[in-house]
């Protein structure tokens, strides 16, 4: 009877602690995440988005060390409302989704902690080609809707040249000035679901 209930709480103890584990994995909610960023075009700053994408990541508040982040977006859901744009977007020139249909993120690791913002380190990968980058990321908490979900968010930003992932077309102004600006601004809103 005593082996019995020791090994009784030993099974306990392995499913409270995976548990823990699993209830700190969220997957990214689509209804309530966008992925999106903005390059100059000549003097202003042109707004797009992606719309089809997919990650997950592990976020307890009080063990920073356990997080990571992971995502993939498809290419050619790529929209700035101009389809013309859209369809040179796809092609060679930039994104060439037919042959990279998808941008990746690797977190590799976290620094500079507060309850509210961190520094998430990892790899993108563009075109084929991976580089290290730092998403600037704002904590905005964990809740439970109405309906019983429970889910954590973030607001992510970044700022990469897009040169250094190939995508390197451009046409020269009569000013001498750039078409397109080299620095692109992306802003990820993101909501994650906990994992039942």
């Amino acid at each position: 009877m005593k082996k019995l209930r020791m090994f009784m709480i030993a099974l306990m103890g392995v499913v409270l602690s995976s548990q823990a584990v699993f209830a700190a994995t969220y997957t990214v909610d689509p209804d309530h995440t966008s992925v999106s960023f903005k390059v100059r075009h000549m003097l202003t700053n042109v707004q797009g988005q992606f719309k089809t994408f997919e990650g997950s990541f592990v976020y307890d508040p009080a063990k920073p060390e356990t997080w990571n982040v992971k995502g993939a977006i498809q290419t050619a859901s790529i929209d700035t409302n101009v389809a013309e744009r859209d369809k040179h977007l796809r092609s060679p020139d930039f994104f060439d989704v037919e042959k990279y249909p998808t941008i990746s993120f690797i977190s590799t690791g976290v620094t500079d902690v507060t309850p509210t913002s961190a520094k998430m380190q990892g790899f993108l990968t563009i075109k084929g080609v991976e580089k290290p980058v730092v998403l600037d990321t704002e904590i905005l908490g964990v809740a439970k809707d109405p309906w019983g979900n429970v889910s954590a968010s973030f607001t992510a930003t970044a700022k990469i040249n897009r040169k250094d992932f190939g995508l390197t077309w451009n046409e020269v102004l009569e000013t001498g000035q750039l078409l397109v600006g080299e620095e692109v601004w992306i802003t990820l809103e993101v909501s994650g679901l906990l994992k039942e």
